[in-house]
């Protein structure tokens, strides 16, 4: 009687314990995250079984096994969805991303600013400066230097101003002006036995001649200096402009990313490179003129010295042929 009152508060209280578990386990069943339709068909672990019956003959307690029994494991198949949604979310943003537009210099050009359009076009404008005056300063210098020459060679025997005058002919040039002076001195100096004041004077038409032939033949050098020396800063204006535009941007799309920024600095430094283009070359041009009109005024000045060896000797041979006359 004993054994069969003990028997049964022993299933009681096997039955108390597996309904006082059974709550927990339900509820860690519906917390389990939705799997998907694969998974839905695999049968989820059942719960754990129910206690022994009342008439069970062991006494012992190991009817607490359902206690630790494990939970349900995860469907394996939940993991590859967890995985795949970071690529999607990934392979989305990179195509919803917006394209980086060509960094050509005609497009950095038409997206420039008003300003910095202003500064390049006026760049590039001096730049073609440079070199239609590269071109015309040589041909100019080449076919001066060429008459000059050519007319030296032409009166290096002549004996007096009129057959330098005859051999050169009826010409245009610097040293015909030099013989014109020569002999309108000459001329206007007739009766006056100071050679010494005809030839100062001479020398004084022949030096605002020299001077005149200067600045003509310099006529451009000025703006090849001008362009060279302040093509650098005007570009530089420009990048500046730019970039503090393209902070204003940054600032009004809150963002510092590459290609939002890189644009905008690209656009102001092309205003530096395009100065930079045109004053290189501007000053290397001037330097080359520079030496080359040094040259050709060395010319002017030995046509200058061969028109007043011609006069020295004309003033010599009148008086000379004045002394003969007055011996006989």
């Amino acid at each position: 009687m004993k054994s069969t009152t003990f028997q049964a508060s022993l299933a009681a209280a096997v039955l108390l314990a597996a309904a006082w578990l059974a709550p927990p386990v339900s509820a860690q069943t519906q917390t389990q995250p939705a799997a998907p339709a694969q998974s839905k068909a695999q049968p989820v672990a059942p719960a754990p079984a129910a206690a022994p019956s009342a008439t069970a003959p062991s006494a012992t307690a190991p009817a607490a096994a359902p206690v630790t029994a494990p939970a349900p494991v995860a469907p394996s198949g939940a993991a590859a969805p967890a995985a795949a949604a970071p690529a999607a979310a990934k392979s989305e943003a990179i195509s919803t991303a917006p394209a980086m537009k060509e960094l050509s210099p005609w497009v950095m050009f038409m997206s420039a600013d008003v300003i910095v359009k202003a500064v390049m076009i006026g760049l590039a404008f001096a730049s073609l400066m440079t070199w239609t005056v590269l071109i015309a300063k040589s041909i100019e210098l080449s076919v001066a230097s060429a008459k000059l020459r050519s007319a030296l060679k032409k009166i290096a025997e002549a004996r007096s101003l009129a057959e330098a005058q005859m051999a050169l002919g009826a010409k245009e040039g610097i040293l015909p002006s030099f013989l014109a002076a020569a002999l309108r001195e000459a001329r206007m100096s007739a009766g006056l036995s100071s050679d010494a004041g005809i030839k100062e004077r001479a020398a004084s038409s022949f030096q605002e001649i020299v001077r005149a032939e200067a600045r003509r033949i310099r006529i451009g050098m000025g703006v090849l200096a001008t362009i060279g020396s302040t093509s650098p800063f005007v570009g530089l204006f420009g990048t500046v402009w730019g970039i503090m535009n393209s902070f204003i941007g940054i600032s009004k799309s809150q963002t510092t990313n590459l290609a939002v920024v890189a644009p905008g600095i690209a656009e102001a430094l092309l205003a530096t490179a395009i100065g930079l283009v045109a004053a290189i070359p501007a000053v290397i041009i001037y330097n080359h003129f520079s030496r080359v009109t040094k040259s050709y005024l060395e010319l002017v000045n030995r046509a200058s010295g061969a028109a007043a060896r011609l006069l020295s000797r004309d003033l010599d041979r009148s008086h000379g042929s004045v002394h003969s006359r007055a011996a006989e």
